[in-house]
């Protein structure tokens, strides 16, 4: 029987207990009925606008980049790889001229 990968780890080595799926890596427990009202997760731009994977958004202000001397300017594109619950860095983006980071939401706007 195959099971959901863990919500919280993404985890493949997946376990049921009667009515509970549980991760034996992170130890997270959770009834698989629960799961699609959790999986959403809302994240919005500068604009308010709601943010979801794929979506190409736009840097709304210079970005210095951490451990780097690199800048990313204002107007860089980027594509938005997934969606992250994080409370810093909730994009996982592709910039453009830059590569794969982490980026927070409320420096882009949906373009």
């Amino acid at each position: 029987m195959s099971f959901p990968p863990c919500p919280s780890c993404k985890s493949e080595y997946v376990y049921q207990d009667q009515n509970q799926l549980i991760c034996p890596e992170c130890g997270y427990e959770w009834n698989p009925s629960d799961v699609e009202a959790d999986e959403a997760i809302n994240v919005k731009d500068a604009n308010g606008t709601l943010l979801s994977e794929g979506d190409k958004v736009t840097l709304i202000k210079d970005l210095k980049v951490k451990g780097s001397s690199q800048v990313l300017k204002i107007g860089t594109k980027a594509l938005v790889r997934r969606i992250v619950d994080a409370k810093d860095h909730q994009l996982d983006c592709k910039v453009d001229g830059a590569g794969e980071m982490m980026v927070t939401a409320q420096f882009v706007k949906k373009a």
